[in-house]
């Protein structure tokens, strides 16, 4: 990485600043965030008060517990801010919008939302609190673009609790999905360009969900249970018709879904048209993933895509779900999305914005380290290396110090954070069949 390229990077982080600095009014709260900002980025391990305190300078966490808490600035502000910017450096008219949630360990039950619940993080049930977010991914890279905390009919019935954690009166009891679908209405709204939306189960069994993406003119490829009803049977019934080969353009065909870890997400996939719900112009239908090594094994999607679209490209779009994850792993290991110590509702909403805004930031400086590289968004869904991260590399004492030792004091402290690995650019895409010629039922 040259002097120039630390210069420019830097002076990108100035360029997020002044596109939210006018949220926050007066000149201290301006200046907190942005010591907040570059808190996150730094590399220190844990991004708690008393840590991000002495980054600033401080000799408490006053100042920073203030800000979080007291101050008056609008985290939903700040939270638009982050939306433009993320289509800003990563649009693309076939972008995927992700939706799923993650879970925020705690002790105690102070902390706004926080119960006995299922945390996908710790693969069990755990005391934690539930974020829902809605991640952007597209062939540039991909980042978190909104979230939710999700309060659970335990906090929303309890007034004591509620005053206790500051939640509006406003706020009701919402399921994840409806929490999700207040997502996208408002991503839809903004205008961000995108072509479809992917989530797990508990997004893809709710009928209002899938009916405002498709009033949104989107298309989705959402993941079912095997007892979700489409037509008049269960969707594991359908595995019934499909054709045991695919000589005739139907039956199972082998295709990847990404790169992993470990190479290309190989399954069998599937295609069936639906044809008792017909929209002009688009084609519902469920999608098939079926394991390699455990054929027995299978993953339902429900699809609603344009007429003619490819199998290729519906397994494409359903591999994006991946993306989010890796969102959640670095925002987490390298900006601190978790390592909040506040128990508000404001709080956790203005922290988890700032460490996705810091999160975008970094996945702005992948797209442009990429450079003539190759693209690292949707066709590399592979978590990253994070030892190759831009904190990893500044504690090893590698690239990021050995340039900022070229650069003057600010400029120094500018760059620290600005060397991010850059992920693999994707293989070609294998030429499939359009979905009009699987075999209609």
């Amino acid at each position: 990485m040259s002097r120039e390229d630390a210069e420019r990077w830097a002076q990108g982080l100035e360029a997020v600043m002044d596109r939210i600095g006018g949220r926050f009014g007066r000149v201290e709260p301006r200046r907190r965030a942005q010591a907040y900002l570059r808190g996150l980025l730094s590399p220190v391990a844990r991004k708690n008060g008393w840590q991000l305190a002495e980054v600033a300078g401080d000799r408490t966490p006053d100042g920073v517990q203030d800000f979080l808490a007291r101050a008056h600035w609008d985290a939903d502000l700040v939270r638009d801010d982050l939306r433009a910017y993320v289509v800003e450096q990563l649009g693309d008219t076939r972008a995927v919008l992700v939706l799923d949630e993650t879970g925020f360990l705690k002790k105690g039950n102070k902390s706004c939302g926080v119960q006995r619940q299922y945390s996908g993080t710790a693969g069990r049930i755990e005391n934690c609190q539930i974020g829902v977010f809605l991640g952007y991914a597209s062939p540039s890279g991909q980042a978190l673009i909104d979230r939710a905390l999700y309060l659970p009919q335990s906090w929303a019935g309890d007034p004591e609790r509620r005053a206790a954690a500051g939640v509006p009166e406003t706020v009701t009891f919402a399921t994840k999905p409806k929490l999700g679908r207040a997502l996208l209405e408002r991503a839809f709204a903004a205008g961000v360009s995108c072509a479809w939306v992917v989530g797990d189960s508990v997004y893809g069994a709710d009928h209002a969900l899938r009916r405002c993406i498709e009033q949104h003119g989107r298309g989705y490829v959402l993941t079912v249970t095997s007892a979700q009803r489409l037509g008049l049977k269960p969707v594991a019934d359908w595995l019934e018709d499909v054709p045991a080969n695919a000589d005739t353009g139907g039956g199972w065909q082998r295709l990847s879904a990404g790169d992993g870890a470990k190479g290309p997400r190989l399954y069998d996939w599937a295609y069936l048209p639906d044809h008792g719900d017909v929209v002009a112009g688009w084609q519902k239908g469920l999608l098939i993933r079926r394991k390699i090594k455990k054929p027995e094994e299978f993953t339902f999607y429900l699809t609603l895509a344009p007429t003619g679209t490819p199998l290729a490209e519906l397994v494409r779009v359903a591999g994006t779900r991946w993306t989010v994850e890796s969102c959640f792993e670095t925002a987490k290991s390298e900006v601190g999305l978790d390592h909040y110590e506040v128990r508000s509702w404001t709080g956790w909403h203005r922290h988890i914005t700032l460490a996705m805004l810091a999160h975008a930031y970094l996945a702005g400086l992948r797209k442009t380290a990429a450079g003539s590289g190759g693209k690292t968004g949707t066709g590399s869904q592979h978590r990253p290396r994070l030892t190759a991260g831009s904190a990893a590399l500044h504690r090893a004492g590698t690239a990021p110090a050995a340039v900022a030792s070229g650069l003057d004091t600010s400029a120094r402290s500018r760059a620290r954070s600005c060397l991010v690995g850059v992920a693999a650019s994707a293989p070609a895409a294998r030429p499939s069949l359009p979905l009009e010629t699987a075999n209609p039922l």
